[in-house]
């Protein structure tokens, strides 16, 4: 499975989305806002997701901010920053 299509779901799962299929989900879609229209308490949720999962450490606001635009950017950071395996 992609790692993109792996986060969608992670994200469905564990935010408790109702209705949402990992299909309706752009790899561009925004995670927050106008996107999925997560809040930020659903940020903090992932960050801790993230790191055991992935073992990322998003704890700079603005690296975070950068890593949570899209579920493209969330991978591409696993990708250069977690252990993917």
């Amino acid at each position: 499975m992609r790692l993109e299509d792996e986060l969608k779901q992670l994200i469905i799962d564990e935010l408790k989305l109702e209705d949402v299929e990992v299909a309706e989900i752009a790899d561009d879609d925004m995670l927050f806002g106008e996107g999925l229209g997560l809040d930020s308490l659903d940020a903090v949720e992932l960050v801790v997701i993230l790191k055991k999962k992935y073992g990322v450490d998003l704890e700079d606001m603005d690296e975070a901010r950068e890593a949570f635009t899209s579920v493209k950017t969330l991978a591409d950071y696993i990708r250069e920053n977690g252990k993917t395996a």
